[in-house]
C-alpha cells in the first residue's frame, strides 16, 4: 500500500508533516510518497534517520496556500495537490492525505479523481465522541448549501462507512434538527425527513445538538455549515474546559492553598486514582481530534483524507493511518456497491 502525503499542506508544513510521515513509516511500515518542493522536503527528511523506511519524494513546484481560493487548484497544475491526486488516479498510489486548504483539497479531488457515479456532492465525515461509543457526523464542511437529495446520499455513504469501519451492523441514522418532532427543523430538514424515512436505512429521526454526544444515532447527517459549526464548537468547548480547570486549581492564592490542603487526601486516594488512569486516558483520547487524524472525503472515486490545518506530527501520523484503514476496508468499493444495489449508480437519486 502506498499513501500520498501532501508535504506542503498545513500550518506547520513541511516540518511537522515530514515528522508525522517518518513516525507513520517507522511505526506501521507504511510506504509514503511525499509530494512537494523536492529540495525543501528532502532537507526536512535529512533531519531524521530514515534507514529502512519506505519514504520517497515526488517533486511538485507549486503550493496552494491556506489562504488561496479553491480555483487556485486549476491555475496551479504543478501543485502538490494536483500532482498527488494524479498519482492516485494513475494507480501509482492507493490514497491521498493532506492537512492543507480543505476547499482546495476538495476541488483537487473532484477535478483529479471525479465523483462516484450516483453521488452529486462529496461529503466530509468526522468520527465524533459519543457515549458509549462513537458516531459519524457528516457533512462537516464540504457543502455549506445542500438539497434533500444530498443529505440522503450523505446518509447512505455514512451508513456504508459505519458498517465497514466502525463495525456497526445496522447503523442508526439521524438528522440534526432543533427538535425531536418530525415537523421541526429548517425547510431542508423537513424535506429530507420523508426521504430518509422512506429509505431502507435505519432512520431514527431528528437528533438535537445535545443528543449527538449521547449516542442516540450512529450516523448523523447535516449540511456542511451546521456540521462545521458543531465540530468547531466542540473543539472550543474542550479547550475552554481544559483552561478553566487549570485556572481554577492554580489561579489565585486561595485556590493554591486549597490545593495544598488537599494533598493528604490525595495521597490516601492515590490507589483509587491510579485505577482510574485508564478511564481518564480513554476520555482524553476520545476528545483529542489528533487521535483521529483526519476526515475522509466520501463520494470521490478514491480514498482522500483531509486533516486539520494546524495538525502536528501526531495528527499527521494518524491521518496516514486513517487513509490506510480506508484502503484496507475498501470504503470506496463499499459505497459503490451500496449505490448499485439501490439503483443510484447512474442517476444520483434514491430508488
Amino acid at each position: 500500500m502506498k499513501i500520498v502525503l501532501d508535504a506542503m499542506g498545513g500550518d506547520h508544513a513541511p516540518q511537522l508533516v515530514v515528522d508525522g510521515a517518518v513516525q507513520a513509516a517507522r511505526e506501521w511500515g507504511t510506504e509514503i510518497i511525499l509530494v512537494g518542493q523536492e529540495g525543501v522536503v528532502r532537507a526536512e527528511l535529512a533531519k531524521h534517520d530514515t534507514t529502512g523506511l519506505s519514504l520517497s519524494v515526488v517533486h511538485a513546484s507549486e503550493v496552494v496556500t491556506m489562504e488561496e481560493h479553491t480555483m487556485a487548484v486549476k491555475g496551479k497544475k504543478d501543485s502538490s495537490l494536483v500532482v498527488g491526486m494524479r498519482l492516485v488516479k494513475e494507480g501509482q498510489a492507493d490514497a491521498f492525505a493532506s492537512a492543507g486548504n480543505s476547499g482546495a483539497v476538495l476541488a483537487a479531488a473532484i477535478f483529479g479523481l471525479g465523483r462516484i457515479r450516483g453521488i452529486a456532492r462529496p461529503a466530509l465525515a468526522s468520527v465524533y465522541a459519543a457515549a458509549p461509543g462513537l458516531c459519524l457526523l457528516l457533512d462537516i464542511g464540504a457543502n455549506a448549501d445542500c438539497t434533500p437529495e444530498y443529505l440522503l446520499q450523505f446518509a447512505i455513504m455514512g451508513d456504508a462507512y459505519a458498517r465497514k469501519l466502525l463495525g456497526i451492523e445496522r447503523p442508526r441514522i439521524g438528522i440534526v434538527s432543533n427538535g425531536e418532532e418530525e415537523d421541526k427543523g429548517s425547510m431542508l430538514v423537513r424535506e429530507t425527513y420523508p426521504l430518509l424515512k422512506a429509505s431502507e436505512l435505519n432512520f431514527v429521526g431528528n437528533v438535537e445538538g445535545k443528543d449527538i454526544g449521547r449516542g442516540l444515532a450512529d450516523v448523523v447527517v447535516t449540511d456542511g455549515m451546521t456540521g462545521n459549526v458543531i465540530i468547531k464548537l466542540t473543539e472550543g468547548l474542550v479547550s475552554f474546559l481544559a483552561r478553566f480547570f487549570k485556572r481554577q486549581f492554580t489561579g489565585g492564592w486561595l485556590n493554591k492553598l486549597a490545593l495544598v490542603l488537599m494533598i493528604p487526601g490525595l495521597i490516601v486516594a492515590l490507589p483509587g486514582l491510579v485505577l482510574m488512569l485508564p478511564a481518564v486516558g480513554e476520555l482524553r483520547r476520545r476528545m483529542d481530534w489528533r487521535e483521529f487524524g483526519g476526515a475522509p472525503l466520501l463520494g470521490v472515486d478514491g480514498v482522500v483524507v483531509i486533516g486539520h490545518g494546524r495538525s502536528d506530527a501526531k495528527a499527521i501520523k494518524n491521518m496516514i493511518r486513517a487513509a490506510q484503514t480506508a484502503v484496507q476496508q475498501d470504503v470506496v468499493g463499499t459505497i459503490k456497491e451500496e449505490l448499485a444495489r439501490r439503483g443510484m449508480d447512474r442517476r444520483g437519486s434514491a430508488a
